[in-house]
C-alpha cells in the first residue's frame, strides 16, 4: 500500500468504525477534507487564520471534536486543533456490494440510502484489463478502494463520477505482470498521489464511473461502470466530491 492510498484506506476503516487514534474510551467521529489547500483557522471565523500551519490537503483525516453554528471543532492526524467550515469537510463514503448488486451511501457509520446498481457485463470478476468488442469478458466492474477524482454533469449517461481507476494498486499488478510500462505505472501513481485523474488509455483500462440510466432493476450491461437510475445520480450528486472514498467489493 502506497503512503497516497493510505488516506483513503484510513476514512474507510474509520469512518465506519467510528475509531480513530486516542488514548480515550470515546473517539470522535472522522470527516475528511473537501478542498485543496484548505485553511484551518484559530477561531470559528473566516479571518482568524492558524498561524503557522500548513494548508489542509484534499481527503486529509480530521477527527470533530464539536460543532457549532456552521463551524467544526476538529483535530488532525498530528493532533492540531481548529476550527473548519463544515462546507469545507464530509464524511459522506459509498460502498458498492457487487454481490447484491447495491449502492450504499453512508454519512459516517450511518446508512443514508440504498439503490439497487447495474454492473458490468461480466459482472462476477475483478477487473484485470481493458475490454473490448472482442474481449467482452474483460469488461468488469473493478474491485477496491478508490475516491472520486471528476464530476461530470454532461455524461452520455446523464451525469457521472469518474474514479480513480486503475489505482497505484491496480499498477501494481499491472507492472508485475509487464501489462504496463514505467512510464504508465508512475503517472498512475502520481495521480493517486494528487487526488488527480490517472491515464485512461492504458491497457488496464479506464473511464470506471458511477453515472446515471441505469435501469433500477439489477441488469447487467455496462463496460466496466456501475450505473444506477438518474433519480438516484442525482441524490448522489449533492451528497459526494472529489476526493470521496468508494469502496467496491
Amino acid at each position: 500500500m502506497t503512503p497516497a492510498f493510505f488516506p483513503i484506506f484510513f476514512a474507510l476503516v474509520f469512518l465506519v468504525s467510528g475509531a480513530a487514534p486516542s488514548d480515550g474510551d470515546v473517539s470522535p467521529p472522522l470527516y475528511y477534507s473537501v478542498e485543496r489547500d484548505g485553511t484551518l483557522y484559530a477561531l470559528p471565523d473566516r479571518t482568524a487564520p492558524l498561524p503557522d500551519f500548513r494548508p489542509l490537503a484534499l481527503q486529509e483525516p480530521l477527527f470533530m471534536l464539536d460543532a457549532q453554528d456552521g463551524w467544526l471543532h476538529v483535530s488532525t492526524r498530528d493532533d492540531v486543533t481548529g476550527f473548519v467550515p463544515e462546507e469545507s469537510v464530509s464524511n459522506v463514503w459509498l460502498r458498492i456490494s457487487k454481490k447484491r448488486q447495491m449502492l450504499f451511501a453512508y454519512r459516517g457509520a450511518n446508512l443514508a440510502f440504498r439503490v439497487p446498481v447495474d454492473l458490468a457485463l461480466n459482472a462476477i470478476m475483478d477487473k484485470e484489463r481493458r475490454g473490448g468488442p472482442l474481449e467482452p469478458d474483460h469488461w468488469r466492474t473493478p474491485e477496491g478502494n478508490f475516491h472520486i477524482v471528476a464530476k461530470n454533469p454532461d455524461s452520455k449517461f446523464y451525469k457521472a463520477l469518474l474514479l480513480n481507476y486503475p489505482s497505484a494498486e491496480d499498477a501494481e499488478r499491472g507492472i508485475g505482470s509487464g501489462l504496463i510500462t514505467d512510464e504508465q505505472y508512475r503517472a498512475i501513481v502520481e495521480a493517486e498521489e494528487t487526488i488527480g485523474i490517472p491515464p485512461m488509455n492504458t491497457p488496464l483500462g479506464g473511464y470506471i464511473e458511477i453515472h446515471g440510466n441505469g435501469t433500477g432493476a439489477g441488469v447487467n450491461w455496462t463496460e466496466g461502470c456501475i450505473a444506477v437510475t438518474d433519480r438516484a445520480i442525482d441524490r448522489l450528486w449533492e451528497m459526494v466530491h472529489v476526493g470521496t472514498p468508494v469502496l467496491v467489493e
